[in-house]
């Protein structure tokens, strides 16, 4: 913990205002040693069940992790914003910008034409009693999962504002505090800082080159996980995409568990470049979600969620208790593109091109003795021995990549390279410089 800051407080809701304060504010920095529950309430005068108490609430709430026989510490992206504690960790100036597993905004599909069109229709946006989902988008999205073999039989559909935001409302709509779910491990980071807010227990779920493993999703359901996510092709970080013979063999794993929720996230949808094995419908409580944000632009904050009907009825009951609908303009803008044959070509000349800079990138570290997995999406990871000296290295030479410890649980180090900006006649000098990291970090006494 930064030497400068110190906790305050006399009761446990106090002490945690305090420490809150201090993460907001940048003095306690993500990955921060807390004090010692002893030596804090000695600090303070309390009862060491007080101090006790205050590093609880601020766990539940996602601000702070155990970290075994290292005391309790800030976590690397807590729910808690402030100025300086949101900042991303500056690009150097000319450095290559691959950390942010964002798409190449270059070959995104240009909205000003869907857009003039959705102008030029006669009449008002919408109005409050005809919101809800629009027919056609809903009409459009059956008729896309069903030819990817997503089974429609007896579910229903509803529309949320993102994949995450649909994953949040199916948590929420099912699990409460403390509930375990089973989380990909390494896994999307915005989903384990989701799980820790909401409260909930994240269980490492190992990942292959096929997807979850069956003895590793035996287990976490064993642990007892109420919930399973998984992502179905372009699984961040790792590119990994869940195989046929891999679907047949957990699908009668989540058959003999029915009251575990099924969540299957298909994030990059048309972008993705591989046929999908959805998991949909081997539990009786199973959502699918398809976001357009990887496709079709970040700032198109929209999903399709299909499920049973118990649990889509459960989530739309709570965004027309909140939120009401998801804008019926942001969805005719995604039934305009959806219906647009040229931008269809455009996304299928953008996957193929991530598809060449991952194959690439793949290849030329191989070529120098390292592991490269990215079979779908944007993301390329790399298992390297230390990974904290590799991304400073990196950055060194010119390259910001993503630590693997933001997407860890129990898994080996690594780091994620987003190759969506990333140019062909690049990836040979970023790949030996990934391997001069790895020969100094070697040299340096690690081991393989």
């Amino acid at each position: 913990m930064a030497e400068q800051y110190h906790p305050t407080g006399r009761t446990a809701a106090e002490i945690a205002a305090s420490i809150e304060a201090g993460v907001r504010d940048g003095a306690l920095a993500s990955g921060a040693s807390l004090p010692p529950v002893r030596g804090l309430a000695a600090d303070l005068g309390v009862s060491p069940a007080t101090v006790a108490a205050a590093y609880r609430s601020l766990r539940q709430r996602g601000v702070v992790e155990t970290a075994g026989r290292h005391g309790t510490r800030v976590r690397p992206r807590p729910p808690v914003v402030g100025d300086r504690a949101a900042r991303r960790l500056p690009v150097p100036p000319g450095a290559w910008d691959l950390s942010s597993g964002g798409p190449d905004g270059r070959l995104l599909p240009d909205l000003s034409g869907p857009l003039s069109r959705l102008a030029a229709r006669p009449g008002p946006a919408g109005s409050y009693p005809e919101a809800g989902t629009v027919p056609e988008l809903a009409d459009l999205a059956r008729q896309r999962l069903a030819a990817d073999g997503v089974p429609l039989t007896g579910a229903d559909l509803i529309i949320t504002g993102g994949a995450l935001d649909g994953i949040e409302r199916l948590l929420t709509a099912h699990l409460n505090a403390g509930d375990r779910v089973a989380v990909e491990d390494p896994g999307w980071a915005n989903l384990l800082d989701l799980v820790a807010a909401l409260g909930l227990v994240a269980v490492p779920l190992p990942m292959d080159n096929h997807g979850p493993t069956g003895p590793g999703l035996q287990r976490a359901l064993a642990a007892g996980a109420r919930a399973v996510i998984v992502t179905t092709r372009a699984h961040n970080p790792t590119g990994v995409a869940v195989t046929q013979d891999r679907a047949a063999e957990l699908r009668p794993l989540l058959a003999n568990h029915p009251e575990v929720l099924l969540v299957e996230d298909d994030h990059a949808a048309e972008l993705a470049g591989v046929p999908l094995h959805p998991l949909a419908g081997a539990a009786p409580r199973w959502a699918f979600v398809r976001s357009t944000s990887k496709p079709y632009g970040p700032d198109l904050r929209l999903a399709v969620v299909a499920g049973d009907a118990a649990t889509v009825g459960r989530v739309a009951g709570r965004i027309r208790a909140g939120a009401g609908w998801v804008s019926t303009v942001l969805q005719r803008l995604v039934v305009e593109l959806w219906r647009d044959p040229d931008v269809a070509q455009l996304i299928a000349g953008a996957e193929q091109t991530y598809r060449r800079r991952r194959e690439a990138l793949c290849r030329a570290l191989t070529e120098h003795g390292l592991a490269g997995h990215g079979d779908t999406g944007i993301n390329v990871w790399a298992p390297v021995t230390d990974e904290t000296r590799t991304v400073t290295a990196l950055r060194e030479a010119g390259y910001a990549v993503a630590p693997g410890a933001l997407f860890r649980q129990a898994a080996g180090p690594g780091i994620r390279i987003t190759v969506s900006s990333l140019p062909e006649a690049q990836i040979p000098a970023l790949a030996r410089a990934v391997a001069a990291a790895e020969e100094r970090t070697v040299g340096r006494g690690h081991s393989v």
